[in-house]
């Protein structure tokens, strides 16, 4: 037996039929369309290649400069380790030049001529160079002229005596050779200028015409 509704009581109606809805209605029920993500401007991918770009650049440079630091502080160090062992060279020129004279003297011998040998391959290792020998030309750069003759034996300025070595190590002079010059006694007229036979020069009223 069904219970009547009171009075007070709301009447709730269920309707448990089927009710077909068209495919389309059901797929945007069940459905919530979502909106496709926007894109990326080429505006933005722009700016993003440009801070790469700046950025391999920085990187390249920094490269670069530390390249050429390397380089110059490998010169540095390296012209200051030749002009330290210069200055170790230039101390030792009086030795050698001891050791010179005693040579030409013939004082050279026996166990002091054996030191003497290996103290100079020593120094020509380390790339100590002497100059300075009978017949080379004059070169006021390299030479210190302490005397000066002429002769007709020569056709240019000669280092004809030479009184003390020179000393250079790698580009750097350390000491000019000491020597005695021989010039030519009679000097050449300069090319192109040919000398007047005396008695030959030509008349006021010749050179007038």
């Amino acid at each position: 037996m069904t219970e009547a509704p009171r009075p007070d009581e709301p009447v709730i109606i269920r309707d448990k039929r089927k009710i077909d809805r068209p495919k389309d209605e059901q797929a945007a029920a069940g459905t919530t369309e979502v909106p496709a993500a926007p894109a990326a401007g080429s505006d933005e991918a722009a700016a993003l290649q440009a801070q790469l770009d700046e950025r391999t650049a920085d990187l390249q440079r920094l490269q670069a400069e530390y390249a050429n630091y390397r380089k110059r502080a490998e010169r540095e160090r390296l012209a200051a380790g030749d002009l330290a062992v210069g200055r170790a060279l230039g101390d030792f020129l009086p030795v050698l030049d001891d050791i010179e004279r005693a040579r030409q003297h013939g004082d050279l011998t026996g166990g002091l001529k054996a030191i003497a040998d290996q103290l100079e391959l020593a120094f020509s290792k380390l790339g100590l160079e002497a100059f300075g020998e009978p017949g080379d030309p004059f070169d006021p750069t390299v030479h210190e002229a302490v005397m000066h003759n002429e002769s007709d034996e020569v056709s240019v300025p000669t280092c004809t005596t030479v009184m003390r070595k020179g000393y250079r190590h790698g580009d750097r002079l350390l000491r000019p050779a000491m020597v005695g010059v021989t010039d030519p006694a009679t000097p050449t007229a300069p090319a192109g200028e040919a000398e007047t036979p005396i008695g030959d020069e030509p008349s006021d009223n010749e050179a007038n015409e």
